[in-house]
């Protein structure tokens, strides 16, 4: 499956009228994938204008799509209704933006079990709870072994309520060489419904989009890496911890054709398809 656009479609969405008219095209590679977006689907554009949009996840209690601007440090809310309205802003760093920070808003979203919103916040470098009523904001972790993370990134939920994410240092204004930076690894982590926080990973250079398998068995990592343009898949054991990795698909060949971008964010539909973004669109 390969999609070619600059728009995206949160795996499950039903999503109404959008704003304007298609954009991009979908290359069918193989005719299985008729069994998975319908021949007359299209790629349309639901809101535009932001620096840039990220995390974009589909709120099922409230039928609304939830995506961010992290520049902006705002969080917007789309319905059918009404389309994109600004639904929490500042949406992640509180007060005035500190030297040294790129990205003060939320980053990576995800819906836990009891309709709460789960963010990575790159402003506040920590992973937060964020309730959709009343918009209450609860810091889960913003440390490793007592050290600030880099900038947390994108994160998703397992059906046993673990909280896997991202920590790469693009909300940093420095990156790698950030003052801020009190860690010298970019991490892969779990953190538990108990609250206990675990390196999964610290060997890559970029750890980026991370998403689960609907039995919680599988998880895949992006790396945005220009030397390693790869999705990997780890497997789980029955706690949710990993007993081993393998490279899943290797974007080599499509950075070789010279399209833009790298592996980005990743989701997995209920049925286990796996929808990674990556150089030219979305795999």
């Amino acid at each position: 499956m390969f999609l070619a656009g600059l728009a995206s479609l949160p795996v499950g969405a039903r999503l109404g009228a959008a704003v304007a008219a298609p954009i991009g095209a979908i290359r069918r590679l193989d005719p299985e994938l008729d069994r998975i977006v319908a021949p007359s689907a299209a790629v349309t554009v639901l809101a535009r204008g932001y620096k840039w949009a990220e995390g974009p996840v589909w709120a099922p209690r409230d039928n609304c799509l939830l995506f961010n601007d992290p520049p902006s440090n705002i969080l917007y809310r789309w319905r059918p209704k009404d389309g994109a309205r600004p639904f929490l802003s500042p949406s992640g760093l509180q007060g005035p933006v500190p030297p040294g920070i790129r990205e003060p808003g939320l980053n990576g979203l995800a819906i836990d079990s009891s309709g709460a919103l789960i963010a990575a916040d790159s402003g506040t470098r920590a992973i937060v709870r964020i309730d959709l009523r009343t918009r209450a904001r609860t810091i889960l972790a913003d440390r490793f072994q007592g050290k600030r993370f880099n900038s947390p990134n994108d994160l998703c939920v397992a059906p046993s309520g673990m909280i896997y994410f991202t920590d790469p240092p693009y909300g940093l204004t420095d990156g790698d060489r950030s003052a801020l930076r009190e860690l010298e690894h970019c991490g892969l982590y779990a953190l538990g419904p108990d609250g206990a926080l675990s390196l999964l990973d610290g060997s890559h250079r970029r750890p980026n989009g991370v998403a689960v398998s609907p039995d919680g068995r599988t998880l895949y990592l992006a790396l945005s890496d220009e030397q390693r343009p790869e999705v990997l898949a780890y497997s789980l054991d029955e706690r949710g911890f990993p007993t081993g990795r393998r490279l899943f698909h290797d974007m080599r060949a499509e950075q070789e054709k010279g399209l833009p971008g790298l592996p980005d964010g990743i989701k997995v539909s209920r049925n286990g398809h796996v929808f990674a973004t990556g150089p030219g669109g979305v795999l």
